[in-house]
C-alpha cells in the first residue's frame, strides 16, 4: 500500500482507535508456492494493543495455507468516498482539468498466526466476540464441552507490523480542505459524514 507522508497516521493512537471501531476485514494467507492467496472476509476482535482473535469454520480453505506458512495480513478498509474531478481541482485552476480521487482509511496488520484448536481457548474466543458484538443478547454461556465448537477453529494473530493510511486531502491547503468538507456535507451521501470528520480532524491546528 502506497502511503504518502501526508496520509500516514498522525500517531499510533489514530490507527488503534480507528481499528477498534472497524471490526470487519479480510484475512489474507499466502501459503507457499500458491498461484493466489486465500482471502477470507471476517469479523474479528482487537485488544487495542497487539493481538487479534477470530474464528472460522473447519471447511474454510484458509487452513492449509496457514499450515504452510503461519503468517497472514489482516486488512481493513472503511470511511471511503469518491471525490469528483471538479472538487479535486486546485483552487484557481480550470475545474475541467481536475483529477478524481478517493478518500479512505485503511489499516493493514502483518501478523504471526497461531491456530487454536483447544476447546477452552476456542470457547474463550467465542465469549470475547459475543461480548463485543452482541453484549445485550441473552444466550447460553459458551463452555469448552459445547458440541458446536468442533465445527470451528480459532485464530490468534500477533501483530508484527502495521501500515496505516488516512487519505483525506492531506496534501491540499487548509482552505481547499475546508471547501472539500463543505462539499461532503452538502452531498451527504454514504460515508460522507465519516470522511468529512476525518478531513477536518486532520487539519493542522
Amino acid at each position: 500500500m502506497l502511503v504518502h507522508p501526508w496520509d500516514a497516521p498522525i500517531d499510533e493512537t489514530e490507527w488503534r482507535q480507528w481499528l477498534a471501531a472497524h471490526d470487519f476485514g479480510q484475512l489474507i494467507a499466502s501459503g507457499r508456492d500458491r498461484d493466489l492467496p486465500v482471502v477470507v472476509p471476517t469479523h474479528f476482535s482487537f485488544d487495542g494493543d497487539a493481538r487479534v482473535w477470530l474464528h472460522l469454520a473447519r471447511p474454510n480453505p484458509v487452513w492449509p495455507a496457514l499450515q504452510e506458512h503461519p503468517r497472514a495480513l489482516l486488512t481493513v478498509i472503511g470511511d471511503y468516498v469518491y471525490v469528483p474531478s471538479d472538487w479535486n481541482a486546485k483552487p484557481g485552476s480550470d475545474p475541467r482539468d481536475g483529477v478524481p480521487t478517493s478518500y479512505y482509511a485503511s489499516v493493514q496488520l502483518s501478523c504471526d498466526v497461531r491456530v487454536v484448536d483447544d476447546p477452552a481457548e476456542k470457547a474463550a474466543i467465542l465469549r470475547r466476540q459475543l461480548s463485543q458484538f452482541q453484549p445485550a443478547t441473552d444466550r447460553a454461556p459458551v463452555l469448552p464441552d459445547d458440541r458446536q465448537l468442533s465445527g470451528i477453529r480459532g485464530i490468534e494473530l500477533t501483530i508484527t507490523s502495521v501500515a496505516g493510511k488516512f487519505k483525506y486531502a492531506g496534501n491540499r491547503t487548509p482552505e481547499h480542505r475546508h471547501e472539500l468538507a463543505a462539499r461532503l456535507a452538502a452531498r451527504n451521501g454514504p460515508m460522507d459524514a465519516e470522511a468529512r470528520a476525518h478531513l477536518l480532524r486532520r487539519l493542522p491546528t
